[in-house]
């Protein structure tokens, strides 16, 4: 390992352990919570999980972009290119559709006269999942991509 580029690669795997690996557990998280402790805890949890999946996604599109400016080939190759395409739509997810659909949530839970789950929160949690499943299938095709390197 004595050349930057092999270091940046070691810096983009790792911040893909870091930025994506938790992002495929927060709907396991969220789906297994049923009583109203349960959910707010799992929204709180998720919050705290955010911060790693936000600054490991920065850094992987960082190294990733670092290693194409190293490497110029790779804006040639067409696995590299259509990750890139992939991952910034799977970034823009996060303050568009995400973020719209999980405010209503996160309204809903800061009510301190909620008692019990509303019958909404599973619409709205539905809603969200559905999202969060498109966000990882993105995610597991860049993977993909990036392993198999197809074409």
């Amino acid at each position: 390992m004595n050349s930057l580029y092999s270091w940046i690669v070691v810096i983009h795997i790792f911040s893909a352990i870091v930025g994506i690996g938790p992002g495929f557990i927060l709907t396991t998280i969220v789906k297994s919570a049923k009583t109203l402790p349960e959910v707010r805890h799992a929204f709180f949890i998720k919050k705290k999980l955010h911060i790693f999946v936000m600054s490991g996604g920065m850094l992987l599109l960082v190294s990733g972009l670092l290693m194409g400016l190293l490497r110029p080939m790779l804006f040639q190759q067409g696995w590299y290119i259509t990750s890139l395409i992939l991952y910034f739509f799977a970034l823009l997810l996060g303050p568009t559709a995400l973020k719209r659909s999980s405010a209503p949530i996160k309204e809903m839970l800061a009510d301190p006269q909620l008692t019990d789950v509303p019958d909404s929160y599973h619409v709205l949690v539905q809603r969200l999942l559905r999202i969060e499943y498109v966000e990882n299938t993105l995610l597991l095709t860049i993977i993909l991509l990036m392993v198999t390197k197809p074409f």
